[in-house]
């Protein structure tokens, strides 16, 4: 508004020939520091909108983060890899939101009405006509709204599903590769990217035509001014200084509401992206204990008529086990594929509740208490756990084998030749220190399965649960694992396998059978 003032005070004169540049000289010099303010003001603006903006999408997706994991595999599954999509692409949308949505929001609310009190102070009839035809814009905001609802909410979903798609491609690329059929998803890929563009080219047509409908609006109506302001320059009702004022700031009153409009789209898929990330932390979490966690060197574990609910496939999976967990001892679990052998695994580490039965901990010493009344880090620090698809942090090999760095190199070297994983570092360019990438890129499922099974060895815990833990080695490597088992036994570590080879079943002192059942129709309700 200030330069708007200055540039007509500086130009009115000039044009009238009543004042020459050493007159106006002072006039331009204090516009020159006006405009060097603005430009300050804009770039301080920038700045910090990208800070802030960083700082509160880290915060959110954080908190995201720590929430879904919280709520557990199960849950994760149940998603359908939304959560992956969410907390990557999903919450960099909201960058737009905050860096130009809302200060152009702040600007919109207090730009324009001074602007319009500067221009009714200069020119009522002016003001009247900006008056009227201001409403329009935030009119035409609700109506391209109206025909674009959903549309952010579609988009989202859609760049889940084709972020699932992709996740699903890539995990199968191993076994696709093992198989020889590695370049026949070439097609599958090429229809996914082009989906991709399909949906990425669809924001910006939305974005490119309603900006267009806004600046069609405001260009109209700024005209519409210019040429009640000329008429009346040329009929004497108005002084030309006046009349350049009025002129240079009727841009600037439509100027924070047209940047309203044409930062929505933009901003509309990361207020989508929002409101899914609060849904997420909406979720209730499991309920979690606040009594402490027994010494499990001393605890027996006991499993009484636990039944999991698979909803999926409308069964009990495991379905009634009886299983104990006694210090010491190697426990197996056994059963066909989907009996819920590794659910029982999840079940007794705490990161999934049993729909029947409970988990019964039993130390030497003291009463007996439900697994669902322990705090479950004070139960985790004393747990090792080996999935089958064992995942490592990017790093070296020996920080995924030894996270601590405490263990001597002739502890690393001993429990590497029990599993077999001294073999590998051999085979490694540079040995203990060669890196790994995010998931254990550059090792294979087996080798990843010898880092895991040595971080177990090295992990001075009393439980190891090992679930599955020959699923990707060959008969040669399945014997160091019998082995391994058989070193946990004898440092007096338990040991729950999930297993299905005889050569684990013949090491285990105890085998439990695992079986599943139909849901019963009062389960199916409960589950729905």
């Amino acid at each position: 508004m200030a330069s708007a003032l200055l540039i007509a005070a500086a130009l009115a004169p000039v044009v009238d020939r009543t004042a020459d540049w050493p007159d106006v000289a002072g006039t331009v010099g204090w516009l020159a520091v006006v405009i060097a303010a603005r430009v300050a003001v804009t770039a301080a603006q920038e700045r910090y909108a990208h800070r802030a903006a960083t700082r509160a999408v880290a915060e959110l997706r954080g908190q995201v983060l720590e929430h879904a994991a919280r709520l557990g595999p199960r849950w994760l599954a149940a998603s359908g890899g939304e959560a992956a999509t969410l907390l990557t692409r999903g919450l960099d949308a909201l960058e737009p939101y905050f860096v130009r949505y809302l200060p152009q929001l702040l600007l919109a609310v207090t730009v324009t009405p001074g602007a319009l009190a500067v221009v009714l102070g200069l020119d009522w009839v002016a003001a009247v006509t900006i008056a009227v035809t201001l409403p329009l814009v935030p009119l035409f905001m609700w109506l391209i709204g109206q025909v674009t609802a959903g549309y952010a909410d579609r988009r989202l979903a859609t760049m889940t599903r084709l972020g699932h798609q992709v996740l699903d491609l890539l995990a199968g690329i191993p076994t696709l590769q093992a198989l020889g059929r590695h370049r026949g998803p070439a097609t599958r890929v090429r229809e996914l990217g082009d989906a991709h563009r399909r949906a990425t080219m669809g924001t910006l047509r939305v974005a490119f035509l309603s900006g267009m409908v806004l600046e069609l609006l405001t260009t109209l109506s700024v005209a519409l001014v210019a040429v009640g302001v000329g008429l009346r320059l040329v009929h004497g009702g108005l002084d030309l200084q006046t009349g350049l004022a009025v002129l240079v700031l009727a841009p600037e009153v439509y100027l924070p509401l047209r940047q309203v409009g044409a930062q929505f789209h933009a901003s509309a898929d990361g207020v989508a992206a929002a409101e899914r990330a609060f849904a997420v932390l909406a979720e209730p979490l499991p309920s979690s204990g606040t009594r402490q966690a027994p010494d499990l060197r001393t605890t027996t574990v006991r499993l009484s008529g636990v039944g999991v609910a698979a909803p999926d496939r409308h069964r009990l999976a495991p379905a009634g086990l009886d299983a104990v967990v006694r210090p010491g001892r190697v426990l197996a679990l056994a059963g066909p594929n989907g009996a819920g052998k590794s659910t029982a695994a999840l079940t007794l580490l705490g990161l999934l509740a049993p729909d029947h039965g409970h988990v019964v901990l039993e130390p030497s010493t003291g009463a007996a208490l439900d697994l669902a009344d322990v705090e479950l880090t004070g139960w985790w620090s004393q747990i090792s756990w080996v999935p089958q698809r064992p995942v490592q942090e990017p790093g070296t090999v020996r920080a995924a084998v030894d996270p601590t760095g405490e263990a001597p190199l002739e502890r690393l070297a001993t429990a590497a030749a029990l599993t077999g994983l001294d073999a590998v570092v051999a085979g490694l360019p540079d040995g203990w220190d060669a890196r790994i990438g995010q998931g254990g890129t550059g090792l294979s499922l087996g080798q990843r399965q010898r880092v895991a099974l040595t971080r177990a060895l090295l992990d001075p815990t009393p439980l190891v649960v090992l679930d599955e833990p020959t699923a990707h080695l060959d008969a040669a490597a399945e014997a160091q694992v019998v082995d391994t088992v058989r070193r946990l036994r004898a440092e007096g570590r338990t040991v729950l396998l999930v297993a299905h080879r005889p050569a684990l079943l013949d090491v285990a002192d105890d085998v439990v059978h695992v079986t599943s059942a139909p849901l019963a129709p009062q389960d199916e309700v409960v589950t729905r």
